[in-house]
């Protein structure tokens, strides 16, 4: 007979659905309420503390949305959502053209924030537009990590592991 552990049964009851409803609103509060509070055009002293009260209230209904579901159903949601997003993750390994479109993708955006405080005058329409092309490059420098693939990934991990070595592969001629 085969044994079934803990950790593979999900009380998929009540106890779950209260569990992900009071996680959906602990998403909700900071997400929804945060701007909400903020063009109801209030005093900023008024929107500050309506926000981090809702940022603390959105803290704490994790916590307990963690303990109403237990061990049993945070494991369950949680194997639920890396599993999906596991499916479109990046690949481990990628073609030549894919990686160094990848690195363009990921140089960019690094290069330009080095430069911008330099040279803003010299890029056309950068002045008055700061915000739109700092979201732009932050964009572009995250889906450059997906772009360049899981062994890139491997690789920046590696820059804060002090015992880290880079191996290279041999060339072939």
């Amino acid at each position: 007979m085969t044994e079934v552990s803990n950790d593979n049964v999900v009380a998929k009851g009540w106890r779950l659905k209260l569990g992900v409803a009071l996680f959906a609103l602990s998403i909700v509060f900071p997400v929804l309420g945060v701007p909400l509070v903020a063009s109801m055009g209030l005093p900023s002293t008024t929107v500050a503390t309506v926000s981090g009260v809702l940022l603390v209230v959105a803290e704490v209904l994790g916590v307990v949305a963690v303990a109403v579901m237990g061990k049993s159903g945070y494991a369950y949601i949680k194997n639920h959502i890396f599993g999906f997003l596991k499916q479109y993750g990046p690949p481990a390994e990628v073609s030549r053209t894919r990686y160094t479109i990848g690195l363009v993708m990921f140089s960019v955006p690094v290069v330009f924030g080095w430069l911008t405080p330099y040279a803003a005058d010299l890029i056309p329409g950068y002045l008055g537009n700061e915000f739109t092309y700092a979201i732009v490059g932050d964009l572009l420098l995250l889906v450059s990590l997906f772009v360049l693939g899981g062994d890139f990934w491997d690789k920046l991990r590696a820059l804060f592991i002090s015992g880290a070595k880079a191996v290279f592969p041999k060339m072939t001629a």
